[in-house]
């Protein structure tokens, strides 16, 4: 994230823009007064992005743009602006309650964008594309599989309980990648009646999709595995991190600048603690169910393998125990402390100690 103090003092107007799948509604508000100077609705396609352009040109040289949505219905008019070296700042969605009266519209939503980016003493910039892209694609399409086969391979477990008894026989005593084999080469006999021919079927189909699936899995942790490799090798070489865990961190984190310290890039991950004080109680805290949970459970992740594994980190953590912690509670300032270090080798690519 960029710090600015003050949009006024940078632009004459904001264009906030709303985006949905086919259609964009911008409105354009002068940063003075935050007043609505003009208003369009444009198709989502590379010449209503070009319509926006010559909008914004109507009314000033000197302009920002406000996107919800950058990565998603978004994303389009984002690459589009930024390749013609325009200002673009990212907004997540509007809450609810500074709706006024309840009240949504497209061309409304557009003037919220603008002036919510008008109120913000730091603006989000969107994520970059590229290689970050290209590692947002894999992961998707990477646990996309892994769900697909999880969800085969739990079918062919229930159908097997519940099979004929000739069919049972096949399976007992298996575990479940001895049964996904067995069942992904089951043959049809001709004199088996309908139940058992089609229970064996359907078998030998889940068992084949769930091997298909995981060797999809595999595929696309290679070609992450590569693109961490060329990009940031040195997040590989910290303990813990692996290449899934690294890809999301690196999702998360996207280029230099963008997060403007390492307190933020913690409430980014859910792992800044929230104080939870009242009276004399001054040392408690609430845990933090926000932020990017993917980025938290890689926190987690590098948290479990280093209590294992690193003896520097299982030190800490009896320490930690002896002062009167909880196991959760050593393992969020485990978070914490591990966000600062992920933060501090993305900005600069320094190594630092950790806990």
């Amino acid at each position: 994230m960029t710090s600015v103090t003050d949009l006024r003092e940078m632009v004459d107007v904001v264009v906030g823009v709303d985006t949905h799948v086919h259609t964009h509604s911008a409105a354009v508000v002068d940063a003075g007064t935050g007043g609505v100077v003009g208003q369009i609705t444009v198709e989502a396609t590379a010449d209503g992005y070009a319509q926006l352009v010559e909008f914004a040109d109507q009314h000033a040289t000197l302009r920002a743009w406000a996107i919800e949505g950058t990565g998603g219905h978004g994303a389009g008019a984002t690459r589009y602006l930024q390749h013609h070296a325009e200002l673009v700042i990212e907004l997540d969605r509007p809450e609810r309650t500074k709706r006024r009266n309840g009240a949504k519209s497209d061309p409304l939503d557009a003037i919220r964008a603008a002036r919510e980016a008008l109120s913000r003493t730091r603006l989000g910039t969107p994520r970059s594309g590229g290689d970050r892209q290209a590692l947002s694609v894999l992961l998707a399409a990477r646990r996309s599989a892994i769900h697909a086969a999880t969800d085969a391979q739990r079918q062919v477990f229930s159908l097997v309980v519940a099979a004929p008894e000739q069919i049972r026989t096949r399976f007992r005593g298996q575990k479940l990648p001895a049964m996904l084999t067995t069942a992904s080469h089951l043959r049809v006999h001709p004199s088996w009646d309908a139940e058992t021919t089609t229970t064996v079927t359907v078998l030998r189909c889940l068992a084949r999709r769930a091997h298909a699936a995981a060797a999809e899995a595999a595929q696309h942790q290679k070609a992450i595995h590569a693109i961490v490799r060329s990009w940031r090798p040195d997040l590989l070489q910290r303990k813990g991190i692996g290449p899934i865990v690294a890809a999301t961190v690196l999702c998360a984190w996207s280029h230099p600048g963008r997060i403007h310290s390492e307190a933020a890039f913690a409430m980014l991950a859910g792992a800044a603690p929230i104080p939870a004080n009242s009276g004399q109680t001054t040392n408690r805290y609430r845990l933090n169910r926000h932020g990017d949970r993917q980025l938290n459970r890689a926190l987690h992740t590098i948290v479990l393998s280093r209590i294992r594994y690193d003896q520097a980190t299982r030190t800490y953590a009896a320490r930690r125990t002896r002062e009167g912690k909880t196991n959760r509670e050593i393992k969020r300032c485990l978070k914490r402390y591990i966000a600062r270090d992920l933060y501090r080798l993305l900005e600069s690519g320094n190594p630092t100690a950790t806990p």
